[in-house]
């Protein structure tokens, strides 16, 4: 085996100081290179590679000594399941790649959190925070491992949940083909204005208006009965099991909220079928609830003529015919509007 050590990095107090945290985290040295890894493994070259890609962390040179020991039991235990499970390439790919986009994010958004703590807690600057930020993350690293593992299990534990209430009843020759597979509500709320109203902020103050935005729609779409799939920007987009919990999450997320600052949103949602992939969920319905949104007025909620048709037989809501709309790749549709109903109380 080859060392590709450079005698100069000794010098470097910045290389130093990266190396110690590295170590920490990772758990051990960096000693195997790509071959040694063929070579542990007898998986072939181009599948480790393809690993690391996947993962998001493509192997830069080759003749490096830039693997650890955990890497090398991570890819023996990847390929005991690949063939366990006959996974083929796609499906490997998909699994791998889950893991790698979702704690790529996980990892930045958890020290960017550290971060603003530090410069707030110490009154420190950016810089200063993030120094403060690179002494302490090896000592959370393994807090936040098993805080990871706890909250997958508990989120797996959840979607096979429902998986088996509203599969386990079904036959394989049930299903229709031509369809897409699962029957959810699906909608976004976006924030209005969102341009206008954060020009000119600071980091720290945008910051602190698109965390008040996220936490206060997540926990909306969480205390509702949906789930939130995903924030682009100044948007969310959630889904429900069913159109009434679909409602009551739509008209959540366009009240006024008690506390804080006002952040007005509008809010389109749809009943309709959907294709879940990639932690995603794609197909009509998501881009008619997109359209929806975007023919919305602020603190309203627009649906279409068929999710009204389902909502219109419960007490608990007022409907109200739009004027005819022109959406943008749907063509004409006249939306209905979605209220409480007036109880007089």
């Amino acid at each position: 085996m080859t060392s590709d050590a450079q005698p100069e990095a000794a010098l470097d107090p910045t290389a130093d100081t990266a190396s110690r945290i590295d170590h920490e985290i990772l758990g051990g040295p960096r000693r195997y290179t790509l071959d040694d890894l063929v070579e542990g493994t007898g998986l072939s070259r181009e599948l480790i590679e393809d690993y690391w890609r996947w993962l998001g962390l493509p192997v830069q040179h080759a003749t490096a000594r830039w693997f650890t020991d955990s890497d090398l039991e991570s890819l023996r235990e990847i390929a005991r399941l690949a063939a366990s499970e006959h996974l083929d390439e796609q499906a490997l790919r998909t699994l791998v790649r889950s893991m790698g986009h979702t704690t790529e994010r996980l990892a930045l958004w958890q020290v960017e959190a550290f971060v603003e703590h530090a410069a707030r807690e110490k009154g420190l600057d950016d810089v200063s925070a993030r120094l403060t930020v690179l002494d302490t993350m090896p000592h959370l690293a393994d807090v936040l491992a098993h805080q990871l593992e706890h909250a997958w299990r508990r989120q797996l534990a959840a979607v096979t949940g429902r998986y088996a209430t509203e599969f386990a009843g079904a036959r394989s020759g049930d299903r229709d083909l031509h369809k897409l597979p699962l029957r959810r509500a699906v909608g976004f709320a976006d924030i209005v204005s969102f341009t206008k109203r954060t020009a000119g902020l600071g980091s720290e103050e945008l910051s602190e208006f698109v965390q008040l935005f996220e936490t206060r729609a997540r926990d909306v779409v969480t205390e509702a009965g949906g789930r939130v799939v995903k924030t682009v920007g100044d948007a969310v987009l959630f889904i429900a099991d069913d159109v009434q919990h679909g409602a009551e999450v739509a008209l959540g997320l366009s009240a006024p909220h008690p506390d804080g600052p006002e952040i007005p949103v509008r809010v389109g949602f749809v009943w309709g079928r959907v294709l879940s992939r990639f932690g995603d969920v794609f197909g009509e319905s998501v881009n008619l609830a997109s359209r929806l949104t975007e023919a919305s007025q602020p603190g309203e909620v627009l649906v279409d003529p068929a999710t009204a048709a389902l909502l219109a037989t419960s007490s608990r809501y007022a409907l109200t015919e739009q004027p005819e709309a022109e959406l943008q790749g749907l063509g004409a549709m006249r939306p209905v509007r979605l209220q409480r109903a007036y109880t007089g109380a």
